[in-house]
């Protein structure tokens, strides 16, 4: 398909009442309203395009920027292309899935991750411990750098009660995805967990919990799958 006729299959499945469920999730316009079962239709049809990715993803529709990361081979993009989708990644379905899809794909994801968490801009931020937790779940442990994680979770206990929302919340989600991926310092991440405690974040109009690291890892634990990398983070 080419990127004009994704862009109308968008359209053609988009409706105002999921529209309205996504702003209550912080969701921005342009948008189309379009279900992720209706777009994962297509991603046997151009997955791993990357040249109709980036023109999706130039779009500024936040359907079709989703769709990009969707079919887009991060080991393809240049630094370039990955800090441009940061930057312009509006809302944290983007900035937290989409963009860290790729990220976590590419060569520099550890070296560009390092350098989103030091943004002042809350999108950026938190798509590099996004990034970075997308990293730790799918890579061999032996492929990590444990003495970075071990700074990473200092800069944690420093940081999470004086960051923005988004960024408190994907520093949690780091630390939960050490803990449930990285058996060697699994017992770390819940030390760090213990420390931070509670986090609280502005949820918008939803239903939505923080997950506490403490009580998800025990659920992993039970099932038997602590320690299991997985394939993919796309999802």
């Amino acid at each position: 398909m080419t990127t004009n006729e994704i862009l109308e299959y968008l359209k053609e499945k988009g409706s105002e009442q999921y529209k309205k469920v996504l702003f209550n999730h912080g969701a921005k316009e342009p948008m189309f309203g379009t279900k992720i079962e209706d777009m994962k239709k297509l991603m046997k049809i151009n997955k791993f395009d990357n040249t109709i990715a980036m023109e999706l993803y130039a779009t500024g529709n936040s359907d079709a920027m989703y769709m990009a990361g969707l079919i887009a081979n991060g080991r393809f993009m240049t630094k370039e292309q990955l800090n441009d989708w940061a930057e312009k990644a509006s809302w944290k379905m983007l900035s937290e899935s989409t963009v860290p899809w790729v990220a976590t794909e590419s060569t520099f994801g550890i070296e560009l991750a390092l350098e989103w968490i030091k943004s002042d801009k809350e999108n950026i931020a938190s798509t590099g411990w996004s990034t970075l937790s997308g990293i730790v779940s799918v890579k061999p442990d032996e492929e990590l750098d444990f003495n970075l994680i071990k700074e990473l979770f200092q800069i944690i206990n420093k940081d999470i009660n004086k960051s923005p929302d988004r960024v408190r919340y994907t520093m949690n989600q780091f630390v939960l995805s050490v803990a449930c991926y990285v058996i060697p310092l699994h017992d770390e991440a819940l030390d760090v967990a213990r420390i931070i405690g509670k986090i609280n974040v502005d949820m918008g109009k939803t239903a939505c919990k923080i997950p506490s690291v403490i009580d998800y890892v025990e659920k992993v634990k039970k099932a038997g799958k602590l320690g299991i990398k997985r394939k993919t983070i796309k999802c």
